[in-house]
């Protein structure tokens, strides 16, 4: 089912994201070492790279689920420099933009999947109920599970929780879209359903970060392709240049070792 046959409203305005000299370390160890990134409004950009590479936590600090020790982050109108410390009420502020889809669904075992999407607009951004259960049903009917409404996530398969996951993170009507490796913990018969949901969003214009190593769909879907290896990027361009003629040896042997599985 496509998310555009519900004939819903269509995305939040999607903005754009600027990331300059970005750093953090977890204790004596460097994990970012100083990222620019540029995210075009209405883009999607996939991050690939190794395990320990900085993807997840660079991901991470643009939602603010990690506080950089330095650099820049401007999505939309809003922006921190972490440099100079954080003001009250910037990160909050800074964070209203953009909605995360975790690896692990990170659902609320004793909610419903229409009480998961329900909790973050009513609680966290005090919308009226009727109206945010409304939405909340009908994006479950986008993602293909208006039938699994009163479900519990120990009810749902792995791919059908990632679709919850997924709109839930649409009930906060984000401007940008943050994917944690989505499909990694999916069992692969399941991995096309969400895929299928990404794809979906892609094509109505969402600004889109994903983390992933699924090369078809960075190949098929993303506007732009980013390589992370050791805290920095070591390489970016569009999906035909980096997967399919990579300049740097450190991405040829990356892509060598996913694609030989």
């Amino acid at each position: 089912m496509s998310i555009h046959d519900e004939g819903f409203a269509p995305a939040e305005t999607p903005e754009g994201i600027e990331v300059r000299g970005l750093v953090k370390s977890f204790g004596s160890t460097p994990v970012l070492t100083g990222v620019d990134l540029d995210v075009a409004p209405g883009t999607v950009s996939v991050m690939i790279g190794p395990s320990g590479s900085g993807k997840s936590t660079l991901l991470r600090c643009l939602n603010l689920l990690e506080t950089p020790q330095a650099g820049r982050v401007r999505i939309g109108d809003d922006e921190i420099d972490f440099t100079a410390g954080v003001r009250r009420g910037q990160s909050a502020s800074l964070r209203r933009h953009s909605a995360m889809v975790f690896q692990s669904h990170n659902l609320f075992p004793h909610r419903t999947a229409l009480q998961n999407l329900m909790e973050g607009p009513v609680f966290a951004q005090g919308r009226p109920r009727r109206e945010v259960e409304e939405e909340a049903r009908g994006l479950l009917a986008r993602v293909g599970l208006a039938e699994k409404a009163d479900a519990y996530p120990d009810q749902l398969s792995g791919g059908q929780q990632q679709r919850v996951g997924i709109a839930r993170a649409l009930a906060l009507r984000p401007r940008v879209l943050l994917f944690d490796e989505p499909t990694s913990a999916l069992d692969p018969e399941t991995v096309g359903e969400v895929l299928a949901v990404m794809r979906d969003l892609a094509a109505e214009g969402r600004t889109m970060i994903v983390v992933t190593h699924e090369v078809r769909f960075a190949r098929d879907v993303a506007d732009h392709v980013v390589f992370l290896d050791g805290g920095v990027i070591a390489e970016e361009g569009p999906p035909q240049q980096v997967l399919l003629d990579p300049q740097q040896e450190r991405t040829r042997a990356f892509l060598g070792r996913i694609l030989s599985h």
